[in-house]
């Protein structure tokens, strides 16, 4: 074990190890592990895996740790190349505002008010291509006009002192001949159709069953990544400073990923290695063209919508770890983060993603987000414990422009309108609800 730029209690004080410094196993056991082993610490084993999670952790080096040597959701955070005066992310959230699927000025209204010096927002499940819709109005980055829309909501958070991520997105089959362009078939991994228990959206504001997909033939599969990769470049020219991949929630990504979906029988289907790959090229494409630093992915192994599961939902994680170290470590440098949506939206996770969790950051070598029914307390106590470097918010952020500062001050949160959440209302549910000190900012164009 290899323990570089940590901070260690030492001789009873805080020691900050230089750039340069490298502690060996042996010198960390000899004036670490052995005198703490003594005191009552605990095993050499447990002091010893203690150890390591604070290295996942750097220590905090790069997290400014406060005088105890804790972190919390205000701790700064060094993500890759970018630094973050807080851990508090804003999570994509599905809006449906894009009108005919271009971003608006109502839009730039609703992110900039969400914005904090040093604070770090995702968009929406922003589309790669028409092909990739199934929902209404939803921005998309594949034209022209898409990208010069876009720049308005990214001057906005930038002005603010925000980074701004891009999530870039493909339903696959979780769609509708109505969102397909010439009334067409969506596609997918699989020929299979997704049950009639889950529910569509339709412009129109009801709901109707979906529609049968058709599984891509081998050699179209390069073509939805080139969607992806051009999509990556176009968030780049918009001005975003990254990208995240969605690959959770039954999209795309995650239509080849669990076996509950895949029944391919070529190269990407069958083993996990294979039903890996479609992920692991995508990522190798956006990476040659925008950099590996620039690029997080979003998984949700656990969780089971729109048909979405696996059989083995640890293997998967912990295969989709080893190949992103992979990525890595071909790169010599590191993605921006790994994004891991947890099973359940009410903020309980079973015991098996428990350990799930567990494993999988323990397996992962990168800065590591989680999200999924988070409040306050939770998101403190994941940080402070290790679990994860960012927490991700989504609903909190909807009905609270100002939810950092809330946090903040631990003060109460506003409760979300979940009947505006997909309205073309650029006001009601998305743009008035009301700061802490009771005053509002609704969009008035």
């Amino acid at each position: 074990m290899i323990f570089k730029n940590s901070l260690f209690s030492l001789a009873g004080g805080l020691y900050k190890g230089s750039k340069s410094r490298i502690f060996d196993s042996k010198t960390v056991e000899a004036i670490l592990v052995e005198p703490q082993r003594k005191a009552g610490t605990g095993t050499k084993h447990q002091i010893i895996e203690k150890l390591g999670a604070w290295e996942r952790r750097e220590m905090a080096t790069a997290a400014g740790a406060n005088e105890q040597g804790t972190i919390d959701l205000f701790t700064p955070y060094k993500m890759g190349r970018f630094e973050l005066k807080h851990r508090i992310v804003m999570a994509p959230c599905t809006r449906c505002r894009a009108i005919d699927y271009v971003p608006n000025q109502a839009m730039a209204h609703y992110y900039a008010q969400r914005s904090t010096p040093g604070g770090l927002l995702i968009t929406e499940g922003t589309i790669v291509s028409a092909v990739a819709a199934g929902y209404p109005h939803t921005p998309g980055i594949y034209t022209e006009e898409q990208v010069e829309a876009w720049k308005k909501s990214v001057d906005a958070v930038h002005a603010k002192g925000a980074l701004f991520f891009c999530q870039l997105w493909h339903v696959g089959r979780v769609s509708h001949h109505v969102y397909q362009p010439n009334g067409g078939t969506p596609v997918s991994s699989t020929n299979k159709v997704i049950s009639d228990r889950w529910k569509l959206l339709l412009p129109d504001g009801s709901y109707t069953t979906y529609s049968q997909p058709r599984a891509l033939a081998t050699e179209e599969i390069p073509g939805i990544i080139e969607e992806f990769r051009q999509g990556a470049i176009n968030a780049i020219q918009a001005g975003f400073d990254g990208i995240e991949l969605h690959g959770a929630y039954g999209y795309i990504i995650d239509q080849f990923l669990k076996d509950g979906i895949n029944d391919r029988t070529d190269k990407y289907g069958g083993s996990l290695d294979n039903r890996c790959r479609f992920l692991v090229e995508l990522i190798d494409a956006v990476v040659s063209a925008i950099g590996i630093e620039r690029v997080g992915l979003k998984i949700s192994p656990t969780v089971y919508v729109q048909d979405a599961h696996d059989s083995n939902p640890l293997a998967l994680s912990l295969a989709i770890a080893e190949k992103l170290n992979k990525v890595q470590e071909a790169a010599g440098k590191k993605l921006c983060y790994l994004h891991y949506m947890a099973g359940s939206l009410s903020g309980g996770m079973s015991e098996d993603e428990k350990k799930l969790l567990k494993e999988l950051r323990k397996a992962y070598q990168g800065t590591f987000m989680i999200s999924g029914g988070f409040d306050r307390e939770m998101g403190m106590k994941a940080v402070a414990e290790g679990e994860a470097d960012l927490i991700a918010y989504g609903r909190h952020f909807v009905a609270n422009p100002d939810l950092v500062e809330r946090f903040r001050l631990n003060a109460p949160l506003n409760q979300s309108d979940y009947t505006s959440f997909y309205a073309q209302d650029f006001v009601k549910g998305y743009t008035d609800y009301p700061f802490l000190d009771g005053h509002i900012e609704p969009y008035t164009g």
